[in-house]
């Protein structure tokens, strides 16, 4: 397959999953051919087949944008995906059984009696009670000593980096540890920054250092230590995305940057849509003083994207310790999981290679394949594709979404895909 079809199906999946959705503006031919590593020519060819197909328009003198059309495309592609994928270890969909919804109901129903706090809308930063209590929950979570004046909530990190973009003044380069990371690295695009990648020389370095890689890996201290050295020596702004600190199993703990750099230079984003539901779309970010500083004198111009009564909710929970119970609950649930489904693996694939995550969240295979891709999908199976060369595959089970009573089915219609 060449680099051009690869990037047409790349931009297409993404279309079609809703990743890109419609009105969305694609990065220019120039940033493109940087953020996948490819030449102007193949992205030039990538969009223009785009076009022709419904995907993508092209406006002069602006750019390229996802179609309204392709919302037809989005559909009917939707349709046959959904109704032909069984196993789904894919996405990052939670197991029913690792959540109280009873509970969370509860809290929810007690949030929405307080009808004199709903009159009104959430504060730009977020309620102060929710901040007070995540300034107590990470310093003693991941000693990251903050007052709740630095905290500001929103939904979802991808709110919160559009924030910090604003906020910062200089369009510096941003480093990313690998082009997984799409959603964050065209959104500093879009505001005038330049993408690299694995850029020691950049002013701002982004890293979630407990999931470095889809493949789990977790940044060792060692590294940790020479980051922040760096970034002293530097003068260069460390965001530390906290994604999945609290799966660590296979790994001694490690501190967080933020607490290694006693504050300076990090700032520091933690979410909860691993430790509670997808769904639940509150996360935080604890900026420097500095930025502080100016986030407060440019206040107005913020409006807070994370609902009321869920912050409502989600502060007492957690001062009623309800999420210090959640995180050791899901902690023993997915790793549980992880290991069952590793172990079927095993079984049934004497000749290949499994492994467990560091963060236990994914079980990882490589194998002899010689096959189309596609023939995962055609058994119902749906997985992440690290690598496929030389007649050998290396595939991402994330086992999360798929019931642990699915898992035989699933290893079957797999050698059905393999074999």
């Amino acid at each position: 397959m060449s680099k051009y079809d690869e990037l047409y199906n790349k931009i297409r999946k993404e279309i079609i999953s809703g990743q890109l959705i419609s009105g969305a503006r694609l990065p220019s031919v120039r940033k493109a051919a940087i953020l996948y590593g490819v030449s102007r020519t193949t992205v030039q060819n990538a969009y223009f087949a785009l076009a022709a197909d419904g995907f993508i328009i092209s406006e002069p003198q602006s750019g390229y944008y996802v179609s309204y059309q392709a919302a037809k495309h989005i559909e009917t592609e939707n349709r046959s995906s959904i109704n032909n994928i069984v196993y789904d270890f894919k996405s990052g969909s939670a197991d029913k059984e690792s959540f109280e919804f009873d509970l969370w109901r509860r809290y929810m129903k007690n949030a929405l009696r307080q009808d004199d706090r709903l009159l009104s809308y959430s504060e730009a930063q977020g309620e102060y009670e929710l901040r007070e209590v995540l300034s107590d929950y990470i310093r003693e979570k991941r000693n990251v000593v903050t007052s709740p004046n630095r905290i500001v909530i929103g939904a979802g990190v991808q709110s919160l980096l559009s924030i910090l973009c604003s906020l910062i003044d200089e369009k510096y380069d941003v480093s990313f540890p690998d082009k997984s990371f799409v959603q964050g690295a065209s959104l500093f695009e879009d505001y005038g920054f330049e993408i690299k990648y694995r850029y020691k020389d950049a002013k701002i370095i982004y890293v979630s250092p407990s999931h470095m890689t889809k493949l789990g890996d977790v940044m060792p201290n060692k590294r940790r230590i020479e980051l922040v050295k760096h970034s002293a020596k530097s003068n260069s702004l460390i965001i530390e995305d906290d994604y999945e600190s609290d799966f660590q199993y296979n790994s001694m703990p490690t501190p967080s940057l933020h607490a290694l750099a006693g504050g300076s230079n990090v700032v520091y984003m933690g979410s909860f849509s691993s430790l509670l539901l997808p769904s639940i779309r509150i996360s935080f970010m604890v900026l420097t003083e500095e930025l502080a500083q100016k986030y407060k004198s440019n206040i107005y111009k913020y409006n807070q994207t994370a609902g009321k009564t869920e912050q409502i909710a989600l502060c007492q929970y957690i001062r009623d310790g309800h999420l210090k119970a959640q995180i050791r609950k899901t902690r023993r649930f997915y790793t549980s999981k992880a290991k069952v489904f590793a172990a079927l693996l095993s079984n049934e694939f004497k000749d290949a290679e499994i492994e467990i995550s560091e963060n236990a969240l994914q079980v990882i295979m490589s194998i002899e394949f010689s096959k189309d891709v596609e023939e995962f999908e055609r058994n119902g199976i749906a997985v992440s594709v690290e690598s496929y060369e030389n007649n050998k595959i290396k595939v991402v089970f994330n086992t999360g979404a798929v019931p642990q009573n699915m898992f035989t089915p699933a290893v079957s219609a797999l050698k059905k895909a393999l074999i």
